[in-house]
């Protein structure tokens, strides 16, 4: 990153004062790939709900994330199960491919005013998540699927959820994720948006979506969200 790109950087978030980080595959790279994980928790979650061999229970389970967003949304539409449980059952799984990242944790740490999380998973696998890669205690606040009453991203609602339940201008405001499409919305309503993708040298996982590659929303695109930031505070990553 060259040194005009660094004061470029700089001057764009110069009046940002609250920071919005999705979680998965934002904080951490994909190539951990959780999700694969989080993925076969909701087969079994969906095969042991509905007596439904595993090869069904997935088609099932990838049709309700086509046609509600969620397959958690699904599931509720049509089977009314406990959300918390869903949550709390595809949620358990073993975190130990995550590491402390100090470059990530010094430079949040440097930003200034508050920082949060924002995603469409629970609160529990945030706090989990920030727990593993050392991060705990940076943030001022985690908003999840539940907090946003199960209206998820990409959804309007979702947004506006998090700005008025965490007193936040989006004016004021930058996003940070991994997926373009939840980019729209905080883009429409003027927030600085970046774009987080998997690096050259990472085998992205097969889930991947093929569009994600987009960047008409961003504002911004890296593949070193702690270099990133390091730059927009003008700091050295060690």
């Amino acid at each position: 990153m060259s040194e005009t790109s660094q004061a470029e950087i700089a001057a764009r978030f110069s009046g940002i004062h609250d920071w919005v980080f999705d979680l998965d595959n934002t904080l951490y790279p994909h190539h951990i790939d959780l999700h694969t994980q989080i993925g076969a928790r909701m087969t079994d979650y969906v095969s042991s709900l509905l007596g439904l061999a595993p090869e069904e229970a997935w088609t099932l389970q990838r049709q309700y994330y086509l046609d509600h967003g969620l397959t958690l949304l699904g599931l509720m539409a049509d089977h009314g199960i406990d959300p918390l449980d869903y949550l709390e059952k595809t949620h358990a799984i073993d975190y130990s491919a995550l590491q402390p990242q100090p470059g990530l944790a010094a430079a949040l740490a440097a930003l200034p005013g508050r920082k949060f999380i924002f995603t469409n998973a629970s609160r529990g696998h945030a706090d989990a998540v920030a727990t593993a890669l050392g991060l705990s205690g940076l943030f001022d606040g985690v908003f999840d699927l539940v907090a946003a009453g199960y209206a998820p991203k990409p959804t309007a609602d979702s947004y506006r959820k998090f700005l008025e339940g965490m007193g936040v201008d989006a004016h004021s405001a930058a996003m940070f994720e991994d997926l373009p499409r939840n980019l729209d919305v905080p883009h429409s309503l003027g927030m600085v948006t970046v774009l987080i993708i998997p690096s050259a040298q990472e085998k992205v996982p097969i889930w991947w979506d093929s569009q994600s590659t987009a960047t008409a929303r961003a504002d911004f695109v890296t593949d070193d969200l702690a270099g990133f930031l390091a730059a927009i505070v003008g700091t050295s990553q060690t």
